[in-house]
């Protein structure tokens, strides 16, 4: 299965979650991440902090989602806040979607041990939702079931 993470820039969250969730998943499960206008480079911030957690960073970069035109996602996910007025990416195909909002840890000021821990705050969430979502029965859940399953995850 392969699971999609859509933001805006794709330097951020979508590489955050793209990251973790292949750290946690069993190699039948692939995630990768775009961005409806992508940055064109991950933010060191964004490096710094998989690092630190003892997850690859190999392979990360800032892309578009035409970058699976030929291979598209089985479920995709949006990650952008839309709390803040940030307008969230749309995929279109006849895909799964779902939403998993998350503020950019990116937009904290203060020291640097603020926006640290605005960092680590977000990738435990991202953490615990793709627990969540591996977690799932799959081969038990309806294409209904799932998507229902899919926005509980985002409220977690």
């Amino acid at each position: 299965m392969k699971v999609l993470f859509m933001c805006t820039a794709n330097s951020c969250r979508s590489i955050l979650s793209e990251a973790l969730f292949n750290h946690l998943a069993p190699s039948s499960f692939e995630a990768v991440s775009a961005g409806s206008f992508p940055k064109g480079q991950v933010l060191p911030r964004t490096l710094v902090t998989l690092q630190e957690a003892g997850i690859s960073i190999a392979g990360l970069a800032s892309k578009g989602n035409d970058a699976f035109e030929g291979n598209p996602p089985d479920i995709v996910i949006t990650v952008c806040d839309k709390a803040a007025g940030e307008a969230c990416p749309v995929y279109f195909g006849p895909v799964l979607k779902a939403h998993w909002g998350l503020a950019d840890p990116s937009d904290v000021q203060g020291d640097d041990a603020a926006i640290t821990a605005a960092f680590h705050a977000t990738l435990a969430r991202i953490e615990l939702r793709c627990r969540a979502f591996l977690a799932l029965p799959f081969e038990r859940l309806s294409r209904d079931e799932l998507k229902q399953e899919l926005d509980r995850i985002g409220t977690l």
